[in-house]
């Protein structure tokens, strides 16, 4: 088998790379293993292909004719005669790995695993899956339509290497997953990543590389989930695929403000801006049905969520039954925070301004109000403000967060003038009615009135045919200049009139400012008067005539005072007892302890006397041979090059005859630890020792300012080496450096972290 691999990219090597960096580059090519999970075949593979490469570019000869070859492919790849020509004429090692058609090697079965390895660690993750492809399918296999990428639903050989190429191949897939989730192409990265989960999980292997799979797809879900939310709506398929991902995903999690963990890595204020960008990818439909669903848990996020849908696809596809039974999920939410306004812009949707504007008085949206009073001052009530807020909350603060009514204009008269509408409103209960369901969350605002009139069923979504088709009278409102128009106007200077944030997230989890923009400050609670208005004539009113049993607020106040005073005398009884308690605790401790020390008396302390020993110094005093210091602890010029003598020896023992790596621990630390047991264990290996003679001169030393247990050491450095091969001496060589030694001070000892030479001085 032909693989499109040279001997430079083995290495890791440019053309131009010299024979230092040559014996460099294989040396760190050796070293370097693979992960653990390979078998020992594999990593004899891989290292062989190494060796080859390294064999025939070090011996001079072999290297020319290849690189001949290697040049002729790169600038004349039609011309290759003086290729073939060189080719015939070169040993039979440069044949082996050279051909003149191709630029590659040619391997046998055995060496596949190898060349996949050597593949996958330049980050040929596609070329892996090419070239393992053949190997793991059957040719008369069916291949899978998925990607082109997917094998595992076809046919697998059997051999003593098989477990390796599943192995490379799922890894490049793991890899291959990674880098396009890395380019933003996050459905391609999840094919790429099931492609090798389901590989390994047909094989039955290496469950740790399964769980590291599948623990990058639980990460990449909710980026795939944007991604297929964000299609167009024409692609059903794809859609409906991140919408079923999406309701994993929040089982998972136990709901939008559940704590389960969905291995996601998104903690609450995450999910809940995951869910707010999510919003602007779905349809009113989809998250009507999506946070309908969610609020039955129950959730106070999903139900708030869900009432912005039922009152945007109430109003735009002219079905207020749906704004209806959004005004009966916020009677549930208003047990726990303020939704007064919300609960009066549905009232008035419903036709019911008596109601919606009684409602209005209650709310603790100051900005709001002052909105509202503003476009009502030349009203008699409130109505005028909370029409034209209604439009603009419609408009800047419901509809664009669903994709299908982004551009879509809110006008309360065109809704009012539906004829589904009429109808349906037609058979809504009066205002009096509607005071008795609000009485259930405010019964000490709202006593219940005196009707025989049956409120209109629970969660009703009768349709119009249900209801007598007579037209209603249109909603009759005050004629004022304000409101003239109906065309929502600009924005006022202020700002918004009202925050986006939903009532549902005003609550102690402090997940207040993710769904909806900004946050609303706390205000006192409402106990001002409510200030009543005379109603105007209108069709509507008549209708909806006002049954407030106005006599009896005389007695509510009288209730309310009395009230008052119980729960003071209460408070000063609790505050009596509470300071009874403390003074019969405080005489009861005085009492029992003078008792003790009448009958008890305690001894004093004896005095402890100052030992000092006339034999003995009182302070210990350094050992003499010890490393000098300075006053703060820093390394001085002395102790520097007494660490820099001790390393050259140490680095002389190292790579000496007996080569005592073992000593390199008591020196060095860190990467120059690593670095030179692998160069003193590759010497041994090789049979090769040197001796050294060195000289040292400290030129400076750096203490680094935010570190006092490191420095920094500058050292003029004589070195004379004889290298001996086999026992044979080799050659030697004389060199005057100026090296740079970062130094780190641990358990009380100095030691050599990294060194660098600066530069090479010529006398």
């Amino acid at each position: 088998m032909r693989i499109p691999l040279d001997y430079y990219r083995i290495l890791g090597l440019p053309l131009a790379a010299s024979d230092e960096q040559l014996r460099q580059a294989y040396s760190d090519r050796i070293v370097q293993l693979p992960r653990r999970e390979y078998s020992q075949a594999a990593i004899s593979s891989r290292k062989q292909l190494i060796e080859e490469a390294y064999v025939v570019l070090s011996d001079p000869k072999q290297r020319s004719t290849y690189d001949h070859l290697y040049l002729a492919h790169a600038y004349d790849p039609d011309n290759l005669a003086a290729a073939a020509v060189a080719l015939e004429n070169s040993p039979e090692s440069t044949k082996r790995g050279s051909n003149t058609q191709s630029l590659g090697i040619e391997i046998t079965q055995d060496e596949l695993v190898g060349a996949l390895l050597i593949l996958q660690e330049l980050g040929e993750y596609e070329l892996v899956l090419k070239l393992g492809r053949p190997y793991l399918v059957n040719k008369n296999g069916a291949t899978s339509p998925r990607k082109g990428n997917n094998l595992a639903e076809e046919e697998i050989h059997e051999s003593a290497e098989h477990p390796d190429v599943v192995l490379t191949v799922a890894l490049a897939c793991l890899e291959l997953g990674r880098e396009q989730w890395q380019q933003g192409h996050y459905e391609n990265a999840a094919i790429s990543l099931e492609t090798g989960q389901e590989l390994l999980v047909r094989e039955g292997l290496f469950a740790s590389v399964q769980a590291e799979i599948q623990a990058d797809l639980y990460k990449l879900r909710p980026y795939r989930i944007l991604e297929l939310l964000a299609l167009p709506q024409e692609k059903t398929a794809e859609r409906s695929q991140g919408l079923e991902l999406l309701q994993n995903l929040l089982e998972d999690r136990g709901g939008i403000d559940g704590t389960n963990n969905d291995d996601s890595g998104l903690n609450i204020d995450d999910f809940l801006r995951f869910i707010q960008q999510l919003r602007n990818h779905l349809t009113v439909a989809e998250q009507h049905k999506l946070f309908e669903a969610q609020s039955k848990r129950p959730s106070a996020v999903a139900t708030y969520l869900a009432v912005y849908a039922l009152i945007a696809r109430g109003f735009a596809q002219r079905q207020p039954a749906l704004i209806r039974q959004a005004r009966q999920m916020l009677m549930r939410l208003g047990k726990r925070q303020d939704v007064h306004l919300e609960q009066s812009l549905c009232a008035l949707l419903l036709g019911q301004t008596e109601e919606a504007t009684r409602v209005l008085e209650l709310s603790q949206e100051y900005e709001a109000l002052a909105f509202i009073r503003e476009k009502s001052q030349d009203s008699p009530d409130l109505l005028p403000g909370l029409c034209l807020y209604a439009e603009q909350w419609l408009q800047h603060e419901v509809f664009p967060h669903f994709r299908d009514l982004a551009n879509q204009q809110a006008f309360l008269k065109d809704y009012f003038a539906n004829q589904q509408v009429q109808a349906y409103l037609e058979a809504l209960p009066t205002d009096a009615e509607t005071t008795n369901e609000w009485a259930v969350i405010n019964p000490q605002n709202f006593p219940q009135p005196q009707t025989n009139n049956l409120p209109f069923p629970k969660n009703s979504t009768r349709t119009p045919k249900q209801f007598n088709h007579n037209r209603t009278p249109d909603l009759d409102l005050p004629d004022t200049p304000e409101y003239s128009n109906f065309s929502p106007p600009m924005w006022n200077s202020s700002g918004n009139v009202k925050s986006e944030v939903p009532a549902a997230e005003r609550t102690s989890r402090g997940t207040k400012e993710h769904l909806n923009g900004s946050v609303k400050s706390a205000t006192p609670a409402h106990n001002q008067k409510r200030r009543r208005r005379k109603p105007a004539p209108s069709p509507i009113r008549e209708r909806l005539p006002d049954n407030r049993p106005h006599s009896r607020r005389p007695r509510r106040r009288r209730t309310f005072a009395n009230t008052i005073e119980g729960k003071t005398r209460l408070v000063w009884r609790v505050f009596i007892s509470l300071v009874s308690i403390l003074v019969f605790w405080v005489l009861a401790t005085t009492t029992f302890g003078w008792l003790k020390n009448l009958f008890f008396p305690t001894r004093p302390a004896p005095v402890s006397q100052l030992f000092v020993q006339i034999n003995q110094p009182p302070i210990s005093i350094p050992d003499p041979n010890s490393q000098p210091q300075g006053l703060d602890g820093s390394l001085t010029d002395a102790a520097a090059e007494e660490v820099i003598r001790t390393w050259l020896s140490t680095k002389a023992e190292a790579l000496g005859p007996n080569h005592e790596i073992d000593n390199l621990e008591q020196i060095l630390t860190g990467s120059a630890l690593s670095q030179w047991r692998a160069i003193a264990q590759q010497a041994r290996s090789d049979n090769r020792y040197r001796k050294y003679e060195h000289s040292v001169k400290v030129e400076s030393v750096e203490k680094i300012d935010l570190f006092a247990d490191r420095a920094a050491v500058v050292a003029t450095v004589k070195e004379a080496t004889q290298l001996y091969e086999n026992g044979q001496f080799k050659n030697s060589s004389n060199e005057n450096l100026r090296v740079r030694y970062d130094l780190i001070r641990q358990r009380g000892k100095w030691r050599i972290q990294s060194a660098s030479v600066v530069n090479q001085i010529i006398r």
